[in-house]
């Protein structure tokens, strides 16, 4: 949205006035106003097109124009929230505006670190997350105060060089932002036989996931369909024929469109959270963005690994109409 000033009025913002005010405003106003372009500006005005394009910015430095982005969908976002949760059988769903490539973080942020308010967790309390670019994404802004929370990661570490799959910095960055205490799981995520037989009793490692059982809260990433990826972790191998009916992922544990979870050759040996654990879990909140994982959403949901999810206005849409109902809004 764009608004003109008259020109009396323009001469208080800071710095020299190149044209004359009155100049600016017919450029302004011709342009934002009249809906002519450049040219058209420029031919009315006797001037040029890189000449049109100065004035404009000066327009908007002077205060001539003023732009305004309005978010223009609260009552939407709140519509297809209500929406879903029927539909999902979730306990929560918050919708937040359009959350494009690089602006994740900042976008779904604030509503997860509602989801965690709203969780009621006390110090001491366990509080899970899960590695992904879309968890890695919120865990660099501010989220929720929780003093004393014990946050844990849900999968051992990989060695793959993408930071979204560091599960203990990812584990360290939440801890920052909710002011709680890491625990670090010191283990691969799928160790060979011998080692798998010693860290499944080490005190360390114990330490971490007898917390998968007790946990009172957990932000959990959704992925999309491996086939769907650019990026997978070597204990999803792309290659392997059981991961061609697999419609998500959560914990690096596969699931089909019924939402069963799909054993891939050394499952047996995975650590990471089960999923038949994850439901146990009292608050579940299921963090994806991208109507390619809307599959995956709805069978996580309906599977009842989330009991909440934190999405973005595309996806929603996208929910409903792989629904059957997109004319709900």
């Amino acid at each position: 949205m764009s608004g003109i000033r008259p020109p009396a009025g323009a001469g208080s913002a800071s710095g020299p006035v190149r044209f004359p005010l009155d100049l600016l405003y017919r450029a302004a106003r011709m342009y934002y106003l009249e809906d002519a372009n450049q040219a058209q500006v420029a031919a009315a005005l006797g001037t040029s097109r890189p000449t049109v394009s100065r004035l404009l910015a000066e327009a908007r430095t002077r205060g001539i124009v003023h732009i305004e982005v309005r978010e223009p969908q609260p009552a939407l976002r709140a519509e297809l929230a209500a929406t879903l949760v029927t539909a999902l059988s979730l306990a929560r769903v918050r919708v937040t505006p359009t959350a494009n490539p690089g602006s994740e973080g900042s976008v779904l942020a604030p509503a997860v670190g509602e989801a965690l308010a709203a969780a009621n967790l006390h110090p001491g309390d366990a509080l899970l997350v899960s590695s992904g670019a879309t968890v890695h994404a919120i865990a660099q802004h501010p989220l929720a105060d929780l003093p004393g929370v014990l946050v844990a990661p849900v999968v051992g570490g990989t060695d793959e060089p993408e930071e979204y799959y560091q599960t203990n910095e990812i584990t360290r960055q939440v801890a920052a932002r909710v002011q709680g205490t890491p625990q670090f799981l010191y283990a691969p995520a799928r160790p060979g036989p011998d080692l798998h037989a010693i860290l499944v009793d080490d005190p360390n490692i114990r330490r971490v996931t007898d917390l998968w059982a007790t946990a009172s809260a957990a932000v959990l990433g959704i992925g999309a369909p491996p086939s769907s990826r650019s990026s997978l972790p070597s204990v999803l191998p792309r290659d392997n024929v059981f991961l061609a009916t697999a419609v998500g992922d959560i914990c690096t544990r596969p699931f089909d469109a019924q939402g069963s979870p799909i054993e891939l050759p050394g499952s047996e040996r995975l650590l990471a959270m089960r999923l038949e654990d994850v439901r146990r879990v009292p608050h579940t909140i299921g963090v994806a963005v991208g109507p390619v994982k809307a599959v995956g959403i709805i069978a996580a949901a309906q599977a009842g690994y989330i009991t909440e999810l934190v999405t973005d206005v595309p996806t929603a849409l996208a929910l409903l109409e792989r629904l059957g109902l997109q004319n709900a809004g």
